[in-house]
């Protein structure tokens, strides 16, 4: 028993803590979650907890059913919203999938990041990752409507305080109810569309990053649900309005100087910062299915609204895939890249393991960086964009899997097992989109 786990175990006692949960992903970013009693944990920690893995879609085969839930202690937090009842008192871990022989799970999301992030290891860094986390809160239409007709709750813009809001307290219970479970915020306001909101979370460790953006998606729900409303991640749930992104900051240190900081360069930029922007960029169309992993993702990519469109990067240019901020030049722990493609709704394990596999690549084989793109690279034609060398991110998720499929990076990446489920689930997504006869095309060829 180390250290970790006698703390997590006395912290059970003194707060009276009845219910223990233990969360872990499927390979789509869904969180699922186990249930027990604390008398059980000393055993869970000692053994894992054993479930059906089989039930998991793309987990393991019946005939390998028998999969362990292994609690990593550094993750444990007391959930908010039990304060009135605390006979209902319940704190989370996440966890690591594992085999009966001890050995990683190879359809784990978590396992998949933490590979990187030893090879990162391996080559001198640790990656900090930070994002900015969009989404839309939403409410019925009107009494009587369908659940899923719904529409903003405010009719704000951005860092509006909304002339007439729902939820007027929304934001600030939400940053409170991360706090308390140990997510360290920046900054949150209002987005550019009647409804939308951002919320920036403080830089922190990947792995923890990504155990971070889990957290954040099922405590923003549950805060909406409070104020009965509904908070939704989904890419582009309104034709007439942006999408909802996860731009995420991306830095990587050799013990405590920042790898991404040069005094010497225009832009403080160093030549492993550059390597690693040019490997995102050689890598993104073949990590587009898994960093915009849902149909529709592509309705926010394809059509801007401040979503890149193009493989490009800029100082400052938020119409690039990869843009370098430029607030404070001189400081050395302010130097990142920001990678602008992701959005909400992806699984963050793969999302940012793709990412840093993909920027690993470009340092370790010192790809170069071609010139910054200066123009609002999303208000050009495609035909303007070939003509400036811009090469345009795929259109659709079929454009996506057809780049991810002939991909032996990505499949490096992810390995194999999950490389085919994710590839076969995405497939049959598409088809059975594409079979769908929509009301578009009714209204505009019923009379042919």
């Amino acid at each position: 028993m180390n250290s970790q786990q006698e703390y997590v175990l006395h912290a059970v006692e003194d707060r009276d803590v009845n219910f223990i949960r233990l969360w872990f992903t499927d390979i789509f970013g869904q969180l699922k979650s186990v249930m027990m009693s604390p008398s059980e944990l000393e055993g869970a920690f000692d053994e894992g907890v054993g479930f059906d893995g089989s039930s998991i879609e793309g987990f393991s085969r019946v005939s390998e059913s028998d999969t362990l839930l292994l609690p990593d202690p550094s993750t444990f937090q007391i959930m908010p919203f039990d304060e009135d009842e605390p006979e209902l008192r319940t704190a989370r871990m996440f966890c690591d999938v594992i085999m009966p022989d001890g050995n990683p799970s190879m359809a784990d999301p978590r396992q998949i990041l933490r590979r990187q992030v030893n090879v990162a290891a391996q080559e001198g860094f640790t990656c900090q990752a930070s994002p900015e986390i969009e989404f839309y809160v939403l409410k019925q239409a009107g009494e009587g409507a369908p659940a899923t007709d719904l529409v903003p709750t405010d009719n704000g813009g951005y860092f509006d305080q909304a002339s007439h809001n729902d939820v007027p307290k929304f934001r600030r219970q939400a940053m409170r109810a991360l706090e308390s479970v140990g997510i360290a915020t920046e900054f949150s306001h209002h987005e550019t569309a009647p409804g939308q909101q951002e919320i920036d979370l403080r830089n922190a460790d990947v792995l923890a990053m990504a155990d971070n953006v889990m957290s954040f998606r099922y405590l923003i729900k549950n805060v909406a649900q409070r104020s009965d409303v509904r908070a939704t991640f989904m890419p582009k749930p309104f034709q007439q309005y942006a999408g909802s992104a996860m731009h995420t900051h991306f830095s990587l240190f050799e013990g405590d100087s920042n790898a991404f900081h040069d005094p010497d360069d225009e832009f403080s930029l160093s030549d492993t910062a550059r390597h690693f922007i040019a490997g995102i960029l050689a890598h993104a169309h073949e990590i587009s299915a898994v960093t915009n992993q849902w149909v529709n993702s592509y309705k926010r990519l394809q059509f801007g609204n401040e979503a890149p469109t193009a493989v490009t990067w800029g100082v400052s240019n938020r119409s690039a895939l990869v843009r370098v901020p430029t607030y404070r030049l001189d400081k050395e722990n302010s130097r990142r890249v920001e990678v602008r493609s992701l959005d909400s709704a992806a699984n963050p394990y793969l999302a940012y393991a793709a990412v840093l596999a993909a920027g690993l690549k470009g340092i370790r084989e010192e790809y170069e960086l071609v010139e910054p793109a200066e123009d609002d690279v999303t208000s050009l034609t495609r035909r303007e964009r070939r003509a400036m060398g811009y090469r345009d991110l795929p259109m659709s998720l079929d454009d996506a899997l057809h780049e991810f499929e002939r991909s032996e990076f990505m499949a490096e990446v992810l390995g194999e097992h999950v490389f085919e489920f994710f590839l076969r689930s995405k497939w049959n997504e598409w088809r059975a989109y594409t079979q769908q006869i929509t009301a578009w095309e009714l209204r505009s060829t019923m009379e042919l």
